[in-house]
């Protein structure tokens, strides 16, 4: 005699796996695996591709493609080093005016932006054109970091596929997701690390639904990266170890001190942003000039040209005397802040890595000037230093500790460099409020801080829920007289609620943006509402599923 239970037991087990299936193959997961598998692989050939252009690009002014520009720039002549940035200015310039409709490159905060806004594409022409002209910046010497626009063009494939595979949308800003995450792996050689940051920076959460897609783009563009550039991280260290446990104060106060170098970065590029638009000239002219700064800086300090790897490897060995890295640090924010605000291609990762090393290993050298039983090696600093700056300046203390585990092959510090790492995240946060990323996109009106909420009505448009106008039974013309209200396709979705509410009104003609009187549209109250809770309990499914 069979018992009921096992009897039962295939009918139970149908009853409960039959709607996990449905659900799975309802959310199309099988397709969206296969296609972050694609865009981990076409990623991470764009990443090698990018990385082979900007060594080409090098070669005729350094006779060298390799990331090593201070030992090349040795056996240069210092025309030579001042008139690349200049020329690469001038074509950069150039590509700007003619090519860019931004009017300039685009990186890391274009990809929030796209994936704050719901809708918002990324066009594949302007990354495509906005990773040339990159490619063209850092290979002429220009002072910025390789992985804001590889990050960006990760973005930029990932969408394009996207758009054209009828996936949801959670689904499609998942993919962009992972076109980020193959992009850090394939740049860093840290895939942990893609993972991480594209949860944390780019989609701003950490549902699971979206962890096993991202996992397969950036194990692909690890495993294809490694297969070109081989197993080696980014930078060789030299053996460290904690000498004792009575260090860690000095680890909290290396904290606080690469805090303030952070802080000083941002205000420098914003300060210099901020200037560069209050000058008056000819675009083309903008990078021709900061070419000449950059020139005329590496001429006397080649250790701030290009992406700076060659530095921070210095930096992680203890080849750099004390007075050196303090000059360095002050002269790459100067040269990173003309780069940028000139228009120049490129990125803040690879200058806050710098920045952190170079911290790093000067508070190293005053520490071990203090107690030197106590003190651990510079390289230890160097390391600390570099995790510090890099998560308080990008906002991403997370995936930021698990890129410098990545690149330095170092996973015994993990408790000094979590404490590193939070405190000078904790003292950003306390003094600018923001990352660096949040700041480029408040700039533009784009606030993703403040929650789902604040970010659904600042960032919706009363054309993405008003109805067009009937024009057989409505009215053409719209008298604008006092107390009559009316609203634009432009205006966000807070003032037409505010605009709604003064007035009492439960419907708004939608007038012409030119003209004023013509009404295209009407936007109802109850639509306005609708949509902003559907955008809320999109989101809130989106993050916790």
């Amino acid at each position: 005699m069979i018992p009921d239970f096992i009897r039962t037991l295939p009918t139970n087990i149908r009853l409960w796996v039959a709607p996990n299936i449905r659900a799975f193959l309802g959310d199309q997961q099988p397709r969206l695996w296969l296609m972050s598998l694609f865009v981990g692989i076409a990623v991470t050939i764009a990443a090698i591709l990018f990385r082979e252009l900007i060594g080409l690009v090098q070669m005729p002014w350094l006779k060298d493609s390799s990331e090593r520009i201070i030992s090349a720039a040795r056996n240069t002549h210092w025309l030579y080093i001042f008139l690349a940035p200049v020329c690469g200015g001038l074509v950069v310039g150039i590509m700007l005016q003619t090519l860019m409709p931004q009017r300039r490159t685009l990186a890391v905060a274009d990809v929030i932006e796209a994936r704050a806004l719901t809708g918002r594409k990324l066009g594949l022409r302007e990354g495509f054109t906005s990773l040339i002209v990159t490619a063209i910046s850092l290979g002429s010497g220009a002072s910025a970091g390789r992985e804001g626009p590889i990050i960006h063009f990760g973005a930029t494939l990932a969408s394009s596929a996207a758009n054209f595979s009828g996936l949801p949308e959670w689904s499609k800003r998942t993919l962009l997701g992972a076109g980020v995450a193959a992009a850090i792996s394939a740049s860093f050689n840290a895939p942990l690390a893609g993972v991480l940051f594209a949860h944390e920076v780019i989609l701003g959460h950490f549902a699971l639904r979206a962890f096993v897609p991202i996992v397969i783009a950036s194990s692909g563009a690890a495993i294809i990266s490694r297969a070109w550039f081989g197993e080696a991280a980014a930078f060789i260290v030299p053996e460290y170890s904690i000498a004792s446990y009575w260090e860690f104060p000095a680890f909290a106060l290396l904290g606080l001190v690469s805090a303030i170098v952070a802080i000083a970065f941002q205000f420098s590029l914003f300060s210099a942003d901020f200037l560069s638009r209050k000058i008056t000239m000819p675009l083309w002219l903008r990078p021709v000039l900061g070419g000449v700064a950059v020139g005329g800086i590496g001429v006397f300090l080649p250790q701030v040209l290009g992406v700076g790897y060659e530095a921070t490897d210095l930096a992680l060995w203890g080849s750099l005397p004390l007075s050196l890295m303090l000059i360095l640090i002050v002269a790459k924010t100067l040269a990173t802040a003309i780069t940028l605000a000139s228009r120049f291609g490129g990125g803040v990762f690879s200058p806050a890595l710098y920045l952190g090393a170079m911290t790093g290993g000067a508070f190293g050298i005053m520490a071990a000037a203090v107690l030197p039983a106590l003190a651990s090696s510079q390289a230890l600093y160097s390391i600390l230093g570099m995790g510090a700056v890099a998560g308080a300046v990008l906002g991403a203390p997370i995936s930021t500790t698990l890129i410098v585990f990545e690149l330095t092959g170092g996973y015994e510090l993990s408790i000094a460099l979590l404490l590193t790492v939070a405190i000078a995240y904790g003292v950003n946060q306390a003094i600018h409020g923001h990352s660096y990323f949040h700041w480029q996109l408040e700039m533009r009106g784009i606030f993703v801080q403040a929650g789902p909420h604040r970010a659904v009505v600042r960032n919706t448009r009363v054309m993405d829920f008003m109805t067009p106008r009937d024009p057989q039974s409505e009215p053409e013309a719209f008298e604008p007289e006092p107390g009559n209200s009316s609203l634009r396709p432009t205006d966000t979705l807070d003032t037409a609620l505010r605009t709604f509410d003064a007035g009492g009104h439960a419907r708004l003609p939608v007038i012409d943006e030119v003209d004023g009187t013509n009404i295209i549209a009407w936007a109802d109250q109850v639509k306005a509402l609708a949509y902003f809770n559907k955008r809320l309990i999109d989101a809130s499914e989106e993050e916790h599923r």
